[in-house]
């Protein structure tokens, strides 16, 4: 029996020493009042749902009350009561609850193996995935592969897409570049916009240009500058990741094209397509621009570019093992260095807005 039927089965049974013990008169008034309640109470409620303790507790009461006044006394007939007896023998002899019809459901970890693998192998069948599966020690039917992976809304290999953005950004990261545009505001409330690339291999960051106006023809220049720009490391690219921005034309994808660099379009409106370029951005708000007032034009490509400047030659990268964009050196395991005999000295940079720490010999 659960514990909260048993509590309150003693917190009844409680009460009736105390009910004993009344005065005669006292009791009758009392019974009174809440006869007159209850009639009130039934007036207003269609129907009572009574809990498995108010159940019991009536069932114990029904024997000490003469059976030709149970309809006065009691809210429920004597059909009800031994309906409710009916209903305890039935739940304490069913046994469904432990034991399902059938062969035993496939196990969580095997489904769960399943599903890796088809996200894994794009181009594996269930019954590829059946034979792997027995390769590895778990035999189970095909039909029990294909109906897990249609549970979970995995379509038939031929029907499935090629890689996930995640999966081509990855395999793909050392010969990616993207763009993307930012905007900032002057303290004089006028907008401009910045043209950034990033290269998703080595994380570094370009900034092509800022104007308050940025036509077409203005972007396609700054493609232009950006090629001459990166020189023969433009031969390490083969896509440009892009949104469909319409500043972003025939003209300005030439430019890349000239070089053996491949278009790709993110979808509309899924930022998540172009995360790098995006977390780039975010990082230049929430250190920079979130944290300083822009004057003009000037000011805004004097504080991006010295800030860029951080962030490919000090900034760390999860990504690069917490090396900067532009370090060459591989990565070592990190070493604990005695502060007692080596001291670390702080280099601010933007007048203290961002800081750099080096080790002073």
């Amino acid at each position: 029996m659960p514990l909260s039927i048993v509590t309150e089965l003693v917190r009844n049974l409680v009460t009736v020493p105390a009910a004993v013990l009344r005065s005669r008169v006292a009791k009758d008034a009392e019974v009174l009042a809440l006869r007159h309640e209850n009639a009130v109470l039934r007036r207003q409620i269609a129907r009572v749902r009574y809990e498995p303790a108010d159940r019991i507790w009536f069932a114990l009461l029904s024997r000490l009350v003469p059976r030709k006044r149970w309809r006065q006394i009691f809210a429920v007939t004597p059909s009800t009561l031994l309906a409710w007896h009916r209903q305890l023998v039935a739940h304490k002899w069913t046994f469904t609850q432990h034991r399902r019809p059938g062969r035993p459901s496939t196990a969580y970890t095997i489904k769960q193996l399943i599903l890796r693998l088809a996200r894994e192998n794009h181009t594996w069948g269930h019954r590829r995935i059946q034979g792997e599966l027995a390769r590895l020690g778990y035999p189970i039917a095909p039909s029990t592969v294909w109906e897990i992976l249609h549970a979970a809304g995995i379509d038939p290999a031929p029907q499935r897409c090629g890689p996930t953005w995640r999966q081509f950004l990855t395999s793909q990261a050392h010969g990616i570049i993207a763009a993307d545009f930012l905007h900032l505001d002057t303290i004089s409330l006028k907008r401009l916009y910045a043209l950034v690339f990033i290269e998703h291999r080595t994380r570094r960051l370009h900034l092509a240009g800022i104007t308050a106006h940025p036509t077409a023809q203005w972007t396609i220049q700054q493609a232009r500058n950006l090629t001459m720009t990166l020189g023969r490391r433009m031969e390490s690219l083969r896509f440009l990741l892009r949104d469909r921005d319409g500043k972003y034309t025939r003209s300005f994808d030439a430019v890349f094209e000239a070089e053996n660099v491949e278009i790709v379009l993110s979808p509309p409106r899924a930022p998540r397509a172009n995360a790098i370029c995006e977390r780039a951005v975010g990082t230049l708000r929430r250190e920079l621009l979130d944290r300083i007032l822009i004057y003009d034009h000037a000011h805004a490509h004097a504080v991006l570019t010295e800030y860029i400047e951080h962030y490919n030659r000090h900034r760390p990268h999860q990504s690069r093992q917490q090396l900067p964009p532009e370090s060459t050196d591989p990565p070592t395991p990190a070493t604990v260095t005695d502060l007692q005999a080596c001291r670390v000295r702080r280099q601010p940079v933007l007048g203290g807005l961002v800081n750099e720490y080096h080790h002073v010999a």
